[in-house]
């Protein structure tokens, strides 16, 4: 249990390091305020769909995991989804508070997600993942959107043209696609989105830091507190329990728990902005999950391999 404890503390401190060190280099205002919006483009639109795409290119999509990580995030994501719907009914939220507050249950950073299964699972590890997010991706974006734009009318078309324009989800279509084709990445492509994908993953966890907003913790305190409660430790609890119903092996298993136990995403608070949701009650949710993962996650952690 030491060697276990001890090789969890080696795999989460660095990437918490760099989060605090992204904190840390915007505060100072370094190399400069422009960087960092124009450092989360680049890699939200070529970096990490280089990860993406080069993941499932090379998948093997007949995987027997593929259906039961799809059944699996059917049950968590449809539990945890009809659970909110039951609460904004009694509670009488707007949609502004209500995206903002789903958003801070249903999605989960995906850069800090692949950094500590490359870091723990490795490339096997890594190929799950990319399964996994091909299912996750999707779903959490149009729960995300749709609760956003709930008391607008939602058209097919208003619900599912920001989910399409998603890189990360063209990515993974893409990636999916050349996997089915047969057509695979020749002539160097491979080694080109590898080293794409190298760089999504340090860079992603620096923007995380740098996105950080500790002003916006004042106030909000009870939502922050339930939200965080849910999202760090109940989400968790809930793909277990789905893990163990569907007998799922234990890879599998381990990384359904562990992308249900990642703080909400950074990208959460620009979809909140656009649509017109709450942002700083979205800032303040993405802050202090994040600060608090680091806790939460060595805890899930040492449970699943203890």
């Amino acid at each position: 249990m030491e060697v276990a404890v001890t090789a969890l503390l080696q795999t989460l401190w660095p990437l918490f390091a760099l989060i605090l060190g992204g904190l840390a280099l915007r505060r100072w205002n370094f190399p400069g305020e422009a960087f960092w919006p124009a450092a989360e483009r680049l890699n939200y639109f070529i970096l990490f769909p280089a990860l993406l795409l080069s993941s499932l290119a090379s998948a093997p999509l007949d995987n027997p995991a593929l259906p039961r990580l799809a059944l699996a995030v059917l049950l968590g994501l449809g539990g945890a989804w009809l659970g909110l719907l039951l609460v904004r009914r009694l509670r009488g939220w707007p949609a502004a508070r209500f995206g903002a507050l789903t958003q801070g249950i249903l999605r989960f950073n995906t850069y800090l997600g692949l950094a500590v299964v490359g870091s723990l699972y490795g490339q096997a590890g890594l190929v799950l993942a990319a399964l996994l997010l091909a299912l996750l991706v999707p779903a959490v974006n149009l729960l995300s959107v749709w609760s956003l734009t709930a008391e607008r009318g939602v058209s097919a078309r208003s619900l599912l043209l920001p989910v399409l324009k998603n890189p990360l989800i063209l990515a993974c279509l893409g990636g999916v696609a050349i996997n089915l084709a047969g057509l695979g990445l020749p002539g160097g492509s491979d080694r080109l989105l590898g080293l794409l994908a190298a760089a999504s993953l340090p860079l992603g966890l620096l923007c995380v830091g740098a996105a950080l907003r500790p002003q916006e913790l004042r106030g909000e305190q009870a939502a922050l507190a339930w939200n965080c409660a849910l999202r760090l430790l109940a989400m968790p609890a809930l793909a277990w329990l789905v893990a163990r119903l569907l007998h799922l092996p234990a890879l599998e298993s381990a990384l359904l728990v562990l992308f249900f136990a990642l703080p909400t995403a950074p990208t959460a608070y620009v979809l909140t902005r656009q649509l017109g949701g709450d942002g700083q009650l979205m800032a303040g949710l993405i802050t202090l999950q994040t600060l608090l993962s680091g806790a939460s996650l060595f805890v899930v952690l040492a449970l699943l391999t203890g």
